[in-house]
């Protein structure tokens, strides 16, 4: 990443390094809210803002990718796909001297490259025509070149297949997309969720020794969403409805991943509740069938009323017979 591209996480959320878990948590739900595109239909602006705030939450919500954030800064991407981190170690992002590191799938294929110039440029440190890292590392007759933690020294017929971490919006995940990539164009199907992989061959990293390239998996990672979230293979949301509509029922306009559909809710509801709508879910990778859609149901009181609500919950007070605790009585050891 060019440092011209580097973008401040935390201020993006509004937030700093010392921030806690739960805040960036809190932070992300008040923000995604506010820039949902379903919040803001046709606002361009509002959509780009949704899709940095949810980088952002990606990034800072991982332990692991937080604390590389921190340590390595606009390095950070590199730094964790190595397994000892970049060079520097003091903490500070460090400086690579311009280096183009997009046209690199990482920082092993980075190094190769790197020693792959080194040796057709340097007689007498190959041998057999594979070169001698070794010397390089110990300040050997190629000397002076800096031990890079995390590097292997790779025998010919290892496998260079690469994998990368993809992360998608819940509806770039429900409707499938295609996302760009640094081999090029590649079709996510509908469905997918964390955690699932598409093998993309013949797009990995090339073997220096056997010129061989082998296959790009693609790990996806679904990004949290403000209002729908999974529960095993369903959907889950939950639907706030009033005191008289519990009471009642109700047709009521719930969203589901599509758009809005009116539900029935039947009267007597309580709180915690689920209505189970069939079909209404995730899509099935590879099936034309979705799974459920489960609305969870909160019995939300008034915060004020007027003087007129006031006086007929007075009056439904006055003559209610129903007592939901005159038996907790009997409850007592």
């Amino acid at each position: 990443m060019a440092a011209t591209d580097f973008k401040d996480y935390y201020a993006i959320l509004g937030l700093n390094k010392t921030t806690s878990a739960d805040e960036i948590k809190k932070t992300f739900r008040k923000l995604a809210r506010k820039y949902h595109p379903d919040m803001n239909p046709g606002n361009k602006e509002a959509e780009a803002r949704f899709k940095e705030v949810n980088e952002a939450y990606e990034v800072l919500s991982d332990p692991e990718k937080r604390k590389k954030y921190d340590q390595y800064g606009q390095y950070w991407k590199q730094a964790a796909a190595t397994p000892g981190g970049w060079p520097g170690g003091s903490g500070n992002a460090v400086d690579f001297g311009g280096v183009d590191f997009s046209q690199y799938g990482s920082f092993d294929e980075f190094i190769n490259a790197l020693l792959g110039r080194a040796a057709s440029n340097s007689a007498g440190n190959s041998r057999n025509g594979q070169w001698n890292y070794n010397n390089y590392r110990t300040g050997g007759s190629g000397g002076g070149f800096e031990d890079f933690p995390g590097y292997e020294n790779r025998n010919p017929g290892t496998s260079r297949d690469t994998e990368m971490t993809i992360s998608l919006t819940l509806g770039e995940a429900f409707r499938g997309t295609s996302k760009r990539v640094a081999t090029g164009e590649v079709s996510i199907p509908a469905g997918v969720k964390t955690g699932s992989k598409i093998r993309v061959k013949g797009k990995g990293q090339v073997d220096p020794y056997t010129k061989q390239q082998g296959d790009l998996y693609l790990k996806l990672e679904v990004l949290p969403h403000a209002f729908f979230q999974f529960e095993g293979e369903n959907l889950v949301c939950e639907v706030p409805i009033t005191p008289d509509e519990a009471v009642l029922g109700a047709l009521i306009e719930v969203p589901a991943p599509e758009g809005m559909i009116t539900v029935k809710f039947p009267a007597g509801m309580r709180s915690g509740q689920s209505l189970r709508l069939r079909g209404k879910g995730w899509p099935k990778p590879k099936k034309d069938e979705r799974t459920d859609l489960l609305v969870k149901i909160a019995i939300v009181p008034p915060k004020e009323l007027t003087a007129e609500e006031r006086e007929f919950y007075e009056k439904i007070k006055a003559n209610r017979t129903f007592n939901p605790r005159n038996t907790l009585n009997q409850m007592v050891i």
